[in-house]
């Protein structure tokens, strides 16, 4: 993985829905990240389209990310399909949620 992609994920995991305490990268809504030579594409969807912080929630994403773009520009894009579902999360996710194996 090369230093800026972990950079950019390190700058997304400092993001959280303030309805969920888990951060938008263990929620698994990133689904792409898009290194190009003058910009940043990051593809992303929401666990629910009424989300009332979805503005909020990409322009923070935007503004952390652009802290590490090194000039760059950043484009986050809404994507809604394939539509997000539980088996998405990472593993931390399901454990700080209670939402083991057996409980989905």
């Amino acid at each position: 993985m090369s230093q800026m992609r972990e950079k950019i994920i390190d700058e997304i995991k400092k993001v959280y829905d303030p309805e969920i305490p888990v951060n938008v990268w263990d929620l698994g809504l990133i689904y792409d990240i898009n290194i190009e030579q003058d910009k940043i594409v990051i593809e992303m969807t929401f666990t629910s389209p009424m989300c009332p912080m979805m503005e909020d929630i990409i322009d923070q994403i935007k503004s952390n990310v652009e802290t590490v773009s090194e000039g760059k520009m950043v484009d986050v894009k809404l994507v809604w399909d394939p539509a997000w579902d539980l088996s998405r999360m990472s593993e931390a996710a399901r454990i700080e949620l209670d939402l083991t194996e057996q409980g989905w």
